[in-house]
C-alpha cells in the first residue's frame, strides 16, 4: 500500500509530463493520473500543479520526490548488491599504497589476484602522500597506522609493530639507553617525522630525536643502523630479518608503542563491486 503511486509520481516527476510517464512504465496515462492523485489523496496533500502544458512540483512534491529516489536509489543497489554476490570479480581496479609497503607485500599479492582472477585490471600508484580517493578516482588505498580520515571506510587487513634498534657495534661505543630521556644522548636516524612515539605507564609520549641522517627511506635508515651509525625506530616488516640474524639490537623495548593497523579504505557511500570486495579479502587473508 505504501509503496503504489510511487514509481507513477517518481516518472512524472522526472519527465514531467503524464504521457512521457506512461511511456516509460508502459502503462497508460490514464493509469499514471488515477495511481498519483490515489497517492496524493492517501497523503492528503497536492504533489504536483497540473496545466495543461506543464506538469512540475508542488513544495510538498520536491519532499516528497527527493526522498522517494533515495528509496528507489537504495532499491536498485540492494538488487546489485545481490545480483554482484553471484558475479565473477572484473574490470579495473585503481588503488594507491605506500611506497615500500606496497613494493614487498601489496604488489606480490596484486600478481597473485590477478592470476587468480585474469578478467581484472589493475592500475596502482605507490606513493607516501595521503590522495584524495573520490577526486583521484581511487577505488581503494592501503594506509598504515592512526587513521586521521573519518570520510572513508576503513577495514583492517594486517597489525605491524615499531621497534627501536641499533647495531650491536653502535651500542657497544655508545651504550644501551635505558630511559626515553637518554635518547636525546644518542645519534638517532631520523625518517619521516622527527618525533617517535612511545608508551610509558599507559600513555602515549611523544619524544623529538635529532641525528646525523635525515631520509625518507626505510630501507636506507635501516642499512645506516646495520653498519653501526645511529638508533633507528622502523616498523617490523623493514628489521625482522635483521633483528634474528643479530644484526639489529631491540632497545627501549618496555616503552614500545601498541601495534599499528594495516587498513583498506575506500569512499563512503560507494557500493563496493565484486572486484573490489574481492581484492580487498583476498589482502586480509594473505596479510593476516
Amino acid at each position: 500500500m505504501l509503496w503504489q503511486g510511487v514509481s507513477e509520481f517518481v516518472a512524472v516527476a522526472q519527465s514531467e509530463s503524464f504521457t512521457q510517464a506512461a511511456r516509460q512504465l508502459g502503462i497508460s496515462t490514464a493509469q499514471v493520473s488515477r495511481q498519483v492523485s490515489a497517492l496524493e489523496k492517501r497523503l492528503n496533500t497536492p504533489l504536483l500543479y497540473r496545466t495543461t502544458r506543464k506538469v512540475s512540483l508542488t513544495e510538498e512534491g520536491q519532499i516528497y520526490f527527493r526522498h522517494c529516489q533515495q528509496v528507489i536509489n537504495g532499491l536498485a543497489e540492494a538488487e546489485q548488491a545481490i545480483s554482484d554476490l553471484k558475479s565473477t570479480p572484473q574490470g579495473l581496479v585503481k588503488l594507491t599504497a605506500p611506497v615500500a609497503y606496497g613494493e614487498r607485500f601489496i604488489m606480490p599479492l596484486i600478481t597473485q589476484f590477478m592470476l587468480q582472477f585474469p578478467s581484472v585490471q589493475v592500475s596502482v600508484r605507490l606513493t607516501n602522500q595521503m590522495l584524495d580517493l573520490v577526486e583521484g578516482g581511487y577505488d581503494l588505498a592501503i594506509r598504515l597506522g592512526n587513521l586521521t580520515d573519518s570520510s572513508m571506510i576503513a577495514k583492517r587487513l594486517a597489525t605491524r609493530s615499531q621497534h627501536v634498534c641499533a647495531a650491536p657495534s653502535y651500542l657497544a661505543r655508545f651504550g644501551l639507553p635505558n630511559t626515553l630521556a637518554e635518547l636525546k644522548q644518542h645519534n638517532c636516524l631520523v625518517g619521516n617525522s622527527e618525533h617517535w612515539r612511545f608508551c610509558e605507564q599507559g600513555k602515549e609520549k611523544s619524544i623529538k630525536v635529532s641525528g646525523s641522517l635525515v631520509c625518507n627511506s626505510g630501507y636506507a635508515l635501516r642499512d645506516a643502523a646495520v653498519n653501526g651509525l645511529g638508533l633507528v625506530k622502523l616498523p617490523d616488516y623493514y628489521i625482522d630479518d635483521d633483528i634474528k640474524s643479530g644484526k639489529l639490537v631491540c632497545v627501549l623495548s618496555q616503552y614500545q608503542e601498541p601495534n599499528q593497523g594495516i587498513w583498506a579504505l575506500y569512499p563512503q557511500n560507494r557500493h563496493l563491486s565484486p572486484k573490489v570486495r574481492s581484492l580487498v579479502d583476498f589482502l586480509a587473508e594473505q596479510l593476516r
